[in-house]
């Protein structure tokens, strides 16, 4: 093999690697930026609650007070204070009101 090939071949797996490892720089650069905006939006969310996530809503969109006022009905239910009409009565008011 002449001298002159052998360096272009060297020159070219050179490039290769080189290209080879400018990508993964791009993409261990891209992968970091994503990570810091994921840790920067739940500070965006809640500004002024530092240290606290906000509070999801229950399921259905119902609020925790809501969902704690319909386990107390259901308890006082069970232990026969309401009837059934009243305890429907009563859930419906609240459900209706969400």
């Amino acid at each position: 093999m002449p001298l002159g090939q052998d360096r272009r071949q060297r020159r070219r797996r050179a490039a290769v690697i080189g290209g080879a490892a400018v990508a993964a720089k791009k993409h261990h650069d891209a992968k970091e930026a994503q990570q810091a905006e994921e840790a920067a939006a739940p500070q965006q969310a809640a500004p002024g609650a530092p240290g606290q996530a906000a509070q999801p809503a229950a399921a259905g969109g119902l609020t925790p007070e809501l969902m704690e006022q319909l386990k107390q009905l259901g308890e006082l239910h069970e232990q026969n204070v309401l009837s059934d009409e009243e305890f429907e009565r009563e859930k419906a008011k609240l459900l209706g009101s969400a």
